[in-house]
């Protein structure tokens, strides 16, 4: 089979592939990452190490090459617990991949990205979150390396407010 036979056609709704990683050390703290001032998108919010997936680049490659390059840490044992569809209501869309990282090893540096902090699952309630993160932390967190990963779709309302549906394959 080539890849005309693989059925891609500009006229239907495409997904970017980013990934997302909940590194989480031996105490049950989660590492999160304060995006720089200068990003486009989430300054100044804490969210998971993550980025788009490079040409070639599986997802589980592309959690661990995003997971070094911006902690500087390697993962032991990558537990993939979600995939989320983000309906942008245009195309294309987002896909991401949300991981939690354990068995961590490295030596712990920032990036260009942003610093980097430790936090108990409570006090990441008082930190500015990206706005999902306030729902879909929690889930990560209590999600156990021998269950299935569970299902997101976010869209947007008329307000251009997000809205979060979960569930469990």
């Amino acid at each position: 089979m080539g890849v005309d036979a693989q059925g891609v056609s500009r006229e239907r709704f495409c997904l970017i592939p980013r990934v997302l990683v909940f590194p989480v050390d031996e105490k049950g703290r989660v590492l999160l990452l304060k995006g720089a001032s200068n990003k486009k998108i989430w300054a100044n919010l804490w969210n998971g190490p993550g980025g788009h997936l490079e040409a070639g680049e599986g997802v589980p490659e592309a959690a661990c090459r995003e997971l070094l390059e911006e902690t500087g840490l390697t993962a032991g044992s990558l537990i993939h617990c979600a995939q989320i569809v983000v309906d942008t209501g245009s195309n294309p869309g987002i896909i991401f991949f949300v991981f939690k990282a354990k068995q961590l090893s490295g030596e712990l540096r920032s990036s260009a990205e942003g610093g980097l902090a430790w936090f108990t699952q409570n006090q990441t309630l008082n930190l500015e979150l990206v706005e999902d993160l306030y729902t879909l932390l929690p889930l990560v967190m209590r999600h156990r390396a021998n269950e299935k990963p569970f299902w997101g779709h976010y869209s947007y309302d008329q307000d251009d407010q997000l809205v979060m549906k979960f569930s469990r394959g």
